[in-house]
């Protein structure tokens, strides 16, 4: 019998790309989406026909329920969240009760039905904040600095509150900033690479963004879904960061961008705008996986220049049609 997963944000980059992952593991994967007039299948387009996509909503318990009993999974991967950190500072209480309070809802629903499903939290780095560490590793001190910080790091501890508790099979991975072709547009990594293709395509002359200087440690989003579910197949529940153990800044991908469009001074091309400037900045975040590596036997596989080109590629192509 094959087995079962549910995926909470299943049209996300992570969501996306997980059930890619769990589809050539033979899996019947099922995709949790908010009920809406439009659905956004961008990143799962590709998917229609081959996962179950059924309509849940983390801000509703019940629905959660229903979701549980419909596809009785083997395991549940909760992805789905309020997950752009500029945003959560517009809308905190939204994303408090999506990002936070939905990881209750969820593992509440699990206890209430009995589930014995395996259960992994999307946890963030963005919990490390003002890093009290560097690098971060799973004992180093939380320090969020964002209400999406804030709203992560419940969810973090209800779910090991809920796994002590209640001997339930619950892990977070505390995966470090990771990106793909599939990243929102919002995001500074996409609109960065959607903004050095138009500039390559004649189609627009600057980009706009925030700090240049923050710096982060970048990895490529199928390499992290698969850290994922190495998590859920160990034998005891624990929780891991995933990461590279690498840090750029906005201006290395910036630089590693327009290289690979060939454009080899960008200053003129990209403006900084105050808009984009968080409240409380997040200077430096850098992670060590050498527990996920010890322990799971993951490490990261592309490069930080290798996730860059593609990202570049891909939107050129898109907007060359």
């Amino acid at each position: 019998m094959k087995k079962r997963a549910l995926i909470t944000g299943v049209n996300g980059m992570d969501g996306s790309h997980l059930s890619d992952f769990l589809l050539e593991k033979d899996y019947e994967v099922f995709g949790m989406e908010r009920r809406s007039s439009t659905k956004n299948r961008t990143n799962t387009h590709h998917l229609i026909g081959k996962i179950n996509f059924i309509s849940g909503d983390l801000t509703d318990q019940n629905s959660l329920v229903r979701v549980l009993k419909e596809c009785d999974p083997h395991e549940v991967y909760n992805l789905g969240s309020q997950s752009f950190v500029g945003e959560s500072w517009n809308t905190p209480e939204q994303t408090s009760n999506v990002t936070g309070l939905g990881v209750l809802r969820i593992l509440e629903a699990l206890r209430e039905t009995n589930s014995d499903a395996r259960f992994y939290q999307a946890s963030t780095s963005e919990m490390f904040g003002r890093m009290v560490e560097n690098p971060a590793k799973e004992s180093t001190p939380f320090y969020p600095r964002s209400p999406y910080g804030v709203a992560k790091l419940y969810g973090h501890w209800i779910t090991k509150n809920y796994r002590e508790s209640y001997d339930m099979y619950a892990v977070s991975g505390i995966l470090f900033n990771h990106e793909s072709e599939r990243r929102g547009l919002e995001f500074v990594t996409r609109k960065i690479s959607d903004g050095v293709a138009k500039i390559h395509l004649g189609l627009s002359d600057h980009i706009s963004l925030g700090n240049l200087d923050s710096k982060r440690d970048w990895g490529y989003a199928p390499d992290y879904v698969e850290a994922m579910w190495m998590m859920l197949q160990e034998e005891s529940p624990d929780d891991f960061v995933i990461a590279t153990n690498e840090t750029h800044s906005i201006r290395d991908f910036l630089d590693a961008a327009f290289n690979h469009a060939g454009i080899l001074d960008w200053k003129n091309h990209v403006k900084q705008d105050p808009r984009f400037m968080r409240p409380a900045e997040v200077a430096v975040l850098r992670g060590d996986y050498s527990k996920a590596e010890r322990v799971l036997g993951w490490k990261p596989k592309t490069s930080f220049e290798s996730l860059v080109k593609k990202m570049v590629d891909s939107d050129i192509k898109k907007l060359s049609k």
